[in-house]
């Protein structure tokens, strides 16, 4: 039963994860400013502008914001064959990916209140009606920079794999939890582990779960989108 004594010990601990959200990602902006800067720099010089890569991703409760990273790829133009993500990914892209220098600017996700340090991963916002019940509850928590799917294998785990981990975090989350992903999220980005999916240049897309796909496909029904997905 929520009484709300229950109900005000479930939101200490969001309110104390969100607390030190602000104040790590404040000081890392702060701390990384002068890579920021040579970063921006790089981008521009080998991409062009803009240098922020901006992309509507599905937040907490299916809501939407505007993720900010650096760019890492160059605009599509059939005409030079920059079709595929794989023909557009520059070395420079790759190098950036590689060592996840590309999701600095995503700490100011992490301050406006978008994002926290750790969580599942922001996906697409046209991945919402994709998802099974169980799936969608990864979007009951602030999407992360980074989470328990990507210490396990970042993208070269299946979705299936990833989708799961995301729930077995929203419903095992503690600081403790977050902290020791974090302290694994160093090892793996030193590693360069999981950058890609096999055969692919980052990952492929999420299509929904084959046997629910194929259900719907059948009956014509649509699968639970999370609360306010719609927008």
């Amino acid at each position: 039963m929520n009484t709300p004594e229950n109900l005000e010990q479930q939101r200490r601990p969001e309110a104390l994860k969100r607390g030190l959200d602000m104040l790590v990602a404040a000081v890392l902006l702060v701390l990384t400013a002068p890579l920021i800067i040579v970063v921006a720099v790089l981008v521009a010089a080998g991409l062009g502008r803009p240098v922020l890569f901006r992309q509507p991703r599905a937040g907490r409760h299916g809501e939407v914001f505007e993720l900010v990273k650096f760019r890492t790829m160059l605009p599509p133009d059939p005409r030079r064959g920059r079709v595929s993500d794989g023909d557009r990914l520059t070395a420079l892209g790759r190098f950036l990916r590689s060592t996840s220098l590309d999701e600095l600017p995503t700490l100011w996700n992490v301050l406006r209140g978008d994002m926290s340090l750790v969580g599942p991963r922001p996906l697409l916002t046209e991945y919402l009606p994709r998802y099974s019940p169980v799936q969608a509850r990864r979007h009951e928590v602030r999407p992360g920079v980074t989470g328990l799917a990507q210490v396990r294998g970042r993208n070269s785990l299946g979705w299936e794999e990833k989708l799961e981990l995301d729930v077995w975090y929203v419903d095992h989350r503690s600081l403790r939890l977050d902290l020791s992903i974090l302290a694994a999220t160093v090892r793996t980005v030193l590693r360069r582990e999981g950058i890609s999916a096999a055969g692919s240049a980052t990952a492929p897309e999420f299509l929904g779960t084959p046997s629910l796909v194929t259900a719907a496909a059948g009956s014509e029904a649509t699968l639970t989108v999370p609360a306010g997905g719609s927008r």
